[in-house]
C-alpha cells in the first residue's frame, strides 16, 4: 500500500518536482546502493558436474523465459559446472536488466536447473533537486538514464559524474549529488538527484616561478584567469576552471614569443584546492630561455601570379629587430589575404625559420607553395530556419562559377553580419570543391531574434519621465523586411510613428521605405530658480518615402521625400495679450515663431560605408554627405546641407576608438523675413535652425550650446521709475535662457570603448571615454526687448470699451499706458534686460567617461563630462543619464 501511495503522489504528470519533494517522506526516498557482488553459482551437484535435464526462470516480470535464457549458453543436455554457472551470472548482469540473480539446483530433483531472477524497475522519471546555479535544462541533456528505460545502478553513477563535471565547469567544486529512488508500484522507480551545489571556488592565488625579465603583475594580466578581489569584482575569470587553464598557457607563451622568447616554455602548472575547497592556488613554473632577434629576412613564390618582390613588400619584420611571432603571423595572414585576392583559396604561405643559436638570431623566409587558381562552385547555406535563402545569397559579392577572391569572402561575410539576423561571429566557411580548383562556400548562420516587443519606462534627465512602447520586426516574414510602430511619452514630448522598409524592391537592389508620424514637442527654458519652464508648443504632422540605391560596392546614393505640417503655438493665457503675443512676456524671437506652416522638401544623401558592422563596428569608414530643399510647394524655404563622417579603428586588447565628425549649414533662399513691427529678422525659422548640447555634445545641457537670449534682473534699487536704463544683473539676476540655435554647425569627438572581463562584458556593461567639441552659429541678430521699470497685468479690471486697464505701480490706473508703444502687462513682473549671446564660432570643448548597459529595464547610458572650453552664455551640466528606450 505504500508503494502505491508512494506511486500515486509521484506518478508522471501528477505534480511538479518541487511537489513531489514536499508531498514524498523522506523515508520514502532509498539511496542508490553500490552494485551488489556477483552471487556463487549453485555447488556441483556431483564432483565431475551433473547432466542439465531442465531449465526455468522465475522472478520475471517484463521479460519471458525464453528472453533470459537467451542471454546464458546453458542448454538441457549439457554438464553443468561452476565454471558454466559463473559464465551465465556474469552475462547475466552484463545486460542490465537485473537487480539480483541466482542459479539453484533442486535437491529433490538432480538435474533441474532454476534460475531465479529480480528485475531492474523501469525509471518512472528523473527529477532534479537543489540546482539553482545551474538550471535543469543545461544538465537533463547531460543525463544518460531516461523515463520508461531500465533502471542500472551504472548508468547513475554516471549520470552523477556528468552532473559533478557541469558544476566543475563552472568552478564550484564543492558540489555534490545524492542519488535516491522512490520506489513505485509495478516495478518501477523515481530517481531523484539531490545536487548541494555548494559555492564557486575561486582562484585565491596565481604564483608565477622562474619569470626574471616581467613582473608577475604583467604576466597575470595576460591570462583569462584573474585572482579574486576587488579589482576584479565584475570579472567572469576568477573562478577556477581548468579549460583556462591550459588556456592561460597558451597566452603565456604567446606573450613571450612576441617579445623575442622564442624557447619560452611552461614547465609545470598546478591548481591545488584550499582544504575547504572553497579556493585554488595556481602555481606555474616557467622557463624564459634566450631572447633572439629576427635575422635574414626573405620570401620566395611558386605561385604564377604571385612574385617573390610582391611578397617583399607583404613583409611586417625587420632584421635586427626583435623577433615577434604575432608579426611573423600577420604577415603570413596577409600574404594569404593577397593570394586569396588573386583567386587562390588554398594558397599555402609557410614560414621557414632558421634558428641561430649561437647568434641568438631568428631568420625567417616566407615561402608561397605552389596552388591551383580556383572557382566557386557553389555556396551552400544552412541553419537558416526563418530567413529566405535569397536574403542571405543576394549579400555575397561571389557568385558560382566566379574565380575565387578571399577580398570578396571577407566582405560578404561583413555583409550578413550587419543584417543583423544570425550570430555575431558568422564566417563562410571555405571547403574544397569536387575538384582541386573548385571550392565551396558554406554559410552556416544561427538564426537569431529579429522581432522586439518592448514596453518600457524611464527617467531621463533630459526629459524626465519616459514611457515608450514599440514593436519592430527587422526580418519581416524572412524577406528582411522592417516594420515599425512606436509610441513615446514623456514630460516635453509625444510622438507616434509607423514605417517600412523593403531593402530589395521587386527583387531589385533598390530599397524602398517610408514612415508616417505625429509629433508633438513642447520646447523648455530655464528660470532663475533652475526649474524648466515651457515656451512653445510644436506639433508636427507629416510622412516620408525614401528610395536608396547602391552606385558600387561602398558608394550608395539615398533620396527622400518629405510633407510636414508644423503649428507652432504658445499658451495664450502666459504669453498674449489683447490676443497679440506680447514680446515683453515671451520675448521678439518667440513671437516670430508662431504659426502654422507646410514644409515640402525633396533630398538625398550619398553615403560611403566600408563599416565591417553597421550595428557594433570595430573598424572601417562611414561618410554621409546629404541635402535638402524645401520649398516644392509649401511655405518654407530652404536649402540644407549636412555632413558627417565616421572611422572605427581596432586599437587591440578589445579597445576600439571612434572617430566622429559632422557639419551642417542650412540657407534660406527666401530672403530675411520681418516681424509684426517691419523689422528684419533671420529667414530660418527657430523650428528648422540646428541645435547642439547633450546628447551631441556631452558636458553641456540640452540645447545648451550656441546663440541664446537670457532675460535678467535690473540692477537697481527699489521701483526705478518708467524709462530709466537697466543694468542687467549678470551674476545672479536669469530670469529665463532661451536657445535660439544656428544656421550652421559642426561636432567632434573622439571616443575610446574599453574593455571589461567576461563577466561585465555577460552583464552588457560598455564603457567608454571621450573628449567632445564642437559649436552652432551664423544667426543674424535678433531684436531685443526690455522693461526698465516693474510692469503688473490686472486681468480683471477693464474700461468701458472692454479694454484691459494697464500700470505702473500695485494700483490699476484708469488710462491705458504703454512704454516704447508696449503696452504692460499684469501680476508684478520685475524690471528685467535680455542679452543676446554666442553666435561664436569658437568651439567648446569637454572630456569625460560614461557606461551603457543593457539593463532589464532596457538601454541606460549615463556620461560625466566636465565642459573645459565654453563661451558666455553656455549651459554646462557634468552629470547625465538616461533609461528606457527612446526612438
Amino acid at each position: 500500500m505504500a508503494g502505491l501511495l508512494i506511486g500515486t503522489i509521484l506518478g508522471v504528470g501528477a505534480v511538479s518536482p518541487a511537489d513531489a519533494q514536499r508531498r514524498a517522506p523522506r523515508a520514502a526516498r532509498v539511496p542508490v546502493a553500490p552494485l551488489p557482488a556477483a552471487p556463487v553459482p549453485a555447488a556441483d551437484p556431483a564432483q565431475g558436474g551433473e547432466t542439465i535435464r531442465s531449465l526455468r526462470v522465475s522472478g520475471n516480470q517484463r521479460l519471458e523465459p525464453e528472453t533470459v535464457l537467451s542471454y546464458v549458453s546453458l542448454r538441457v543436455g549439457q554438464t553443468y559446472t561452476r565454471d558454466a554457472g559463473d559464465t551465465a551470472l556474469k552475462a547475466l548482469y552484463a545486460t542490465d536488466l537485473f537487480a539480483d540473480v541466482q542459479i539453484v539446483d533442486d535437491p529433490a530433483s538432480p538435474g533441474a536447473i532454476t534460475i531465479k531472477v529480480r528485475e531492474n524497475p523501469v525509471v518512472n522519471r528523473v527529477v532534479l533537486e537543489g540546482n539553482k546555479r545551474l538550471k535543469s535544462d543545461k544538465i537533463m541533456p547531460e543525463i544518460k538514464l531516461q523515463a520508461r528505460e531500465i533502471f542500472s545502478r551504472a548508468k547513475v553513477r554516471a549520470d552523477v559524474a556528468r552532473i559533478i563535471e557541469l558544476y566543475r565547469r563552472q568552478g564550484r567544486y564543492a558540489a555534490t549529488v545524492d542519488p535516491q529512488m522512490v520506489l513505485l508500484d509495478q516495478n518501477r522507480v523515481d530517481v531523484v538527484f539531490e545536487i548541494h551545489e555548494g559555492d564557486k571556488s575561486k582562484v585565491k592565488r596565481i604564483n608565477i616561478i622562474g619569470n626574471a625579465h616581467f613582473a608577475d603583475s604583467q604576466l597575470k594580466g595576460q591570462m583569462a584567469t584573474k585572482e579574486s578581489n576587488l579589482l576584479h569584482v565584475f570579472s567572469g575569470g576568477t573562478s577556477y576552471d581548468p579549460d583556462r587553464l591550459a588556456y592561460d598557457q597558451q597566452k603565456l607563451r604567446q606573450f613571450y614569443l612576441t617579445q623575442g622568447y622564442a624557447d619560452f616554455r611552461v614547465v609545470s602548472a598546478v591548481a591545488e584546492l584550499t582544504p575547504d575547497k572553497k579556493d585554488f592556488v595556481i602555481t606555474y613554473v616557467v622557463d624564459e630561455g634566450q631572447r633572439y632577434k629576427f635575422g635574414k629576412i626573405d620570401a620566395q613564390s611558386d605561385i604564377r601570379d604571385l612574385k617573390a618582390d610582391q611578397l617583399k613588400t607583404l613583409i611586417h619584420v625587420k632584421q635586427g629587430d626583435w623577433y615577434n611571432a604575432k608579426a611573423v603571423e600577420d604577415t603570413v595572414d596577409t600574404m594569404t589575404e593577397t593570394a586569396g585576392a588573386l583567386g587562390y583559396a588554398f594558397a599555402d604561405i609557410r614560414p621557414e625559420f632558421d634558428r641561430n643559436q649561437s647568434k641568438l638570431t631568428m631568420g625567417v623566409n616566407f615561402h608561397a607553395n605552389e596552388a591551383p587558381r580556383v572557382y566557386v562552385e557553389r555556396i551552400d547555406i544552412a541553419g537558416n530556419s526563418n530567413t529566405q535563402d535569397k536574403v542571405v545569397r543576394r549579400e555575397f559579392r561571389l557568385q558560382e562559377g566566379d574565380a575565387f577572391n578571399g577580398f570578396l569572402v571577407k566582405r560578404s561575410r561583413d555583409r550578413i553580419r550587419s543584417l543583423g539576423f544570425f550570430q555575431d561571429k558568422f564566417e563562410v566557411d571555405q571547403k574544397p570543391g569536387s575538384a582541386p580548383d573548385r571550392v565551396v562556400l558554406q554559410a552556416n548562420v544561427e538564426e537569431k531574434s529579429t522581432g522586439q516587443l518592448q514596453v518600457s519606462a524611464g527617467y531621463s534627465s533630459l526629459e524626465k519621465f519616459i514611457v515608450s512602447l514599440s514593436i519592430e520586426q527587422s526580418n519581416f516574414r524572412g524577406k528582411g523586411q522592417t516594420v515599425r510602430a512606436s509610441a513615446d511619452y514623456s514630460a516635453y514630448s509625444k510622438s507616434l510613428s509607423l514605417g517600412f522598409t523593403e531593402p530589395y524592391l521587386f527583387d531589385k537592389n533598390l530599397a524602398f521605405g517610408g514612415d508616417v508620424y505625429r509629433r508633438d514637442f513642447r520646447s523648455f527654458n530655464y528660470t532663475n530658480d533652475n526649474n524648466r519652464n515651457t515656451t512653445y508648443n510644436q506639433t508636427t504632422t507629416g510622412f516620408q518615402l525614401r528610395l536608396g540605391v547602391p552606385l558600387t560596392e561602398y558608394w550608395s546614393l539615398a533620396t527622400r521625400y518629405t510633407l510636414n505640417y508644423d503649428d507652432v503655438t504658445l499658451d495664450r493665457s502666459t504669453y498674449y495679450l489683447n490676443g497679440v503675443c506680447s514680446p515683453i512676456i515671451a520675448g521678439q524671437y518667440l513671437c516670430d515663431a508662431i504659426g502654422k506652416r507646410v514644409t515640402s522638401s525633396v533630398g538625398y544623401s550619398i553615403v560611403y560605408d566600408t563599416l565591417n558592422n553597421r550595428i557594433t563596428p570595430t573598424a572601417g569608414n562611414r561618410l554621409v554627405f546629404g541635402q535638402d530643399v524645401a520649398g516644392l510647394g509649401g511655405s518654407v524655404k530652404y536649402l540644407r546641407n549636412t555632413a558627417t563622417a565616421d572611422n572605427y579603428r581596432n586599437l587591440g586588447a578589445g579597445f576600439v576608438l571612434n572617430t566622429h565628425a559632422e557639419g551642417g549649414y542650412i540657407w534660406g533662399y527666401a530672403g530675411d523675413r520681418t516681424d509684426s513691427s517691419g523689422n528684419a529678422v533671420d529667414a530660418i525659422r527657430l523650428t528648422d535652425r540646428f541645435y547642439l548640447g547633450q546628447p551631441q555634445i556631452r558636458g553641456f545641457d540640452i540645447r545648451g550650446v550656441g546663440p541664446r537670449i537670457i532675460r535678467y534682473n535690473c540692477l537697481v534699487g527699489g521701483t526705478p521709475a518708467a524709462g530709466q536704463s537697466c543694468q542687467p544683473n549678470l551674476a545672479g539676476g536669469k530670469l529665463q535662457d532661451d536657445a535660439l540655435g544656428g544656421r550652421a554647425y559642426y561636432v567632434g569627438h573622439f571616443e575610446v570603448q574599453v574593455p571589461l572581463g567576461s563577466g561585465a562584458r555577460e552583464a552588457g556593461f560598455k564603457p567608454s571615454i571621450f573628449v567632445d567639441a564642437g559649436s552652432v552659429f551664423g544667426l543674424k541678430r535678433p531684436r531685443i526687448v526690455g522693461s526698465a521699470s516693474p510692469v503688473q497685468r490686472q486681468t480683471q479690471a477693464k474700461d468701458g470699451s472692454g479694454n484691459l486697464l494697464y500700470c505702473t505701480d500695485s494700483s490699476c490706473a484708469s488710462t491705458t499706458t504703454t512704454q516704447n508703444s508696449i503696452p504692460y502687462f499684469a501680476s508684478l513682473y520685475p524690471a528685467f534686460q535680455e542679452v543676446y549671446y554666442g553666435s561664436s564660432i569658437s568651439p567648446r570643448v569637454s572630456v569625460g567617461f560614461g557606461v551603457s548597459w543593457n539593463s532589464p529595464f532596457g538601454p541606460l547610458r549615463i556620461d560625466i563630462a566636465k565642459a573645459l572650453v565654453k563661451q558666455k552664455g553656455d549651459d554646462t551640466k557634468l552629470f547625465s543619464f538616461n533609461v528606457g528606450t527612446q526612438f
